[in-house]
């Protein structure tokens, strides 16, 4: 039976949202395997988010030491090597913390390493069948992957679909003792919270994003017209905010804002990676690109090969008369 850990990012005592999302990755690599939750951390932060795990884990291992308060991927590293178990997959987000810890973590255990899955096609003997999108999404390419000395896997969050929290009964096993020494020679300096912008993206239900499409600055008040009409608040990808056209707060992606909402309309964006990292929640995606081949078509409810600065008027008119 394959032996699988999960490592649990958190904050604030609440588990990131891949915590829901490594159950169904798991099932494809093997639905007979047994899936255990990791989690490190320090304190009363640790205790809550891996008590909270037990309802959708049967295992949850936790390590805690006051050298793992803060995201560290060299001391991480070193805790996961003394505790897991050898020959283990091990599933991590691909994310910046995710992509630090990894690589360094295959290499400690000797086992093969592949990055930024976003299916897996299942388990063939040893050799594992994952599916990895390169160029910006716009080719899928399927990788195998030998697990015979075990693995270490990131998977793309977002990219599998989340399990409801139920009542696993789990249970929580301390193993911070097993540890070792987790000495270290990066430290910690500060924690910089993200900019506070004129509007919070982060907590509007409706989103209309805009992307390259947008072609220039002046072009956004279609947009925002759009978004008055439905309710809505505008978004954006890093290259509006790459050209000062709207501020960092407004940017969706791993390297602007996580956002949840209901509906996310993406207008004139290519939908990377990048950018679809920082959707979470399964929302109802619209796209509208004029490119039949941009990768946000694949993930899209309702995808429109149109282009926007002819689409968005016609739509704030109907919402409007309705």
């Amino acid at each position: 039976m394959t032996q699988i850990f999960a490592y649990i990012p958190h904050h604030g005592g609440i588990a990131t949202d891949i915590a829901l999302e490594y159950p169904a990755a798991a099932k494809k690599i093997d639905a007979a395997a047994t899936l255990t939750a990791v989690v490190t951390g320090e304190g009363a932060d640790l205790d809550k988010v891996a008590d909270g795990l037990t309802a959708t884990y049967k295992e949850v291992i936790k390590i805690g030491n006051q050298a793992l308060a803060y995201p560290n991927g060299e001391v991480v590293r070193k805790a996961l090597v003394n505790v897991l178990d050898p020959g283990s997959i091990v599933l991590a987000p691909n994310d910046t913390f995710g992509m630090d810890l990894s690589p360094g973590l295959a290499i400690k255990m000797d086992s093969a390493y592949v990055a930024d899955a976003v299916d897996i096609e299942g388990m063939d003997g040893s050799l594992l069948k994952i599916v990895r999108q390169e160029l910006g999404g716009a080719v899928s390419t399927h990788v195998t992957c030998d697990t015979s000395k075990g693995a270490v896997i990131t998977l793309r969050p977002g990219a599998f679909a989340p399990i409801e929290t139920g009542a696993a009964g789990g249970t929580v096993v301390d193993k911070s003792s097993e540890a070792g020494d987790l000495t270290s020679k990066r430290r910690f300096i500060e924690i910089v919270e993200a900019e506070v912008g004129d509007v919070d993206i982060t907590k509007s239900d409706v989103l209309v994003s805009i992307g390259r499409g947008i072609e220039e600055e002046d072009n956004i008040e279609i947009a925002e017209e759009l978004a008055k009409a439905l309710k809505a608040v505008v978004s954006c990808s890093r290259p509006i905010v790459d050209a000062k056209w709207l501020e960092k707060s407004r940017q969706v992606g791993t390297s602007g804002q996580t956002v949840k909402p209901k509906v996310y309309m993406a207008m004139g964006i290519s939908g990377s990676f990048q950018h679809m990292g920082g959707i979470k929640g399964n929302p109802f995606i619209v796209a509208v690109n004029k490119n039949p081949k941009a990768p946000i078509f694949q993930v899209a409810d309702v995808g429109i090969v149109q282009d926007i600065l002819e689409f968005m008027p016609e739509l704030t008119e109907k919402v409007k008369s309705l």
